[in-house]
């Protein structure tokens, strides 16, 4: 305090200290929220990445010297990996790896079970199959008329029992129809449609996004409701070019990470 400043100009400098102090503290939360979250990035990479063979992170004290971080940041960066199923803390043993994402790539045009053959086997629930009026987006994707019959059909996907994905197909009816005495529930459909078309499946055009699952959908992948969910939008094309198969497919995202390798044109 100055000497002989007026009573109210020390009231304003008073306040005008704290609102540094304030400001500064949540300058220090804010950077170690930061920190914390780079430091997961990293951490997850190695979980999904099995960089962690017996399943065990080191200690927190070992992660913030491997990493140069501050023991809080290291326990701010293992609740965020908690909060993702990732991982867990058990008494005794210490922070163990408790969830796992399959690997999903983005650079080949495969069917799921022909993605996922390495890590177990896929299975299909038909849940609704039938001729249905195309939507327009949907008729305009597969260029048939507006209300044109194609064959809609919902399953729900899982990986050695486990609930994966949801996916919504639309298919052209003149193929589709060849379908509906195929076994859908243990076959992929592209592996389908090149034997009833005869023809080889060429390319597919696909859009990823993140969603909220809805309530319909996390019931039926036994999600938690509004939990982050992969869509991936996929219209597949015969090699002639004609599109053949359009899909809307919801994949947990606790379970599926996608991947691919890219190339700079020139």
């Amino acid at each position: 305090m100055v000497p002989g400043m007026p009573p109210t100009d020390r009231i304003r400098d008073h306040a005008g200290q704290g609102a540094t102090t304030v400001a500064a503290h949540r300058a220090r939360r804010r950077l170690r929220a930061d920190r914390a979250r780079q430091l997961a990035d990293l951490l997850r990479h190695q979980t999904l990445a099995g960089g962690f063979p017996d399943g065990t992170l080191p200690h927190e004290s070992a992660l913030a010297a491997d990493y140069g971080a501050t023991r809080n940041t290291v326990r701010e960066a293992l609740d965020l990996l908690r909060a993702e199923g990732l991982v867990a803390r058990q008494p005794g043993v210490g922070t163990v790896v408790v969830g796992r994402k399959y690997p999903h790539g983005l650079d080949r045009l495969m069917g799921l079970a022909e993605t996922l053959h390495e890590h177990g086997r896929v299975t299909n629930e038909v849940r609704t199959l039938g001729p249905a009026p195309a939507p327009h987006p949907v008729a305009d994707r597969l260029r048939v008329p507006p209300g044109t019959e194609v064959l809609y059909f919902e399953r729900l996907r899982r990986l050695n029992g486990l609930p994966l994905s949801l996916d919504l197909t639309y298919i052209p009816l003149d193929i589709g129809s060849a379908l509906l005495g195929e076994d859908l529930e243990n076959t992929d459909v592209f592996r389908l449609l090149e034997t009833v078309t005869g023809r080889p499946l060429g390319h597919a055009e696909i859009t990823l996004e993140a969603v909220n699952a809805d309530a319909h959908s996390a019931a039926v992948l036994q999600a938690p409701r509004g939990s982050a969910a992969l869509m991936l939008e996929r219209l597949t094309h015969l090699a002639d070019g004609r599109p053949v198969d359009l899909e809307f497919i919801r994949f947990r995202g606790d379970r599926i990470s996608m991947s691919g390798l890219l190339h700079r044109s020139h």
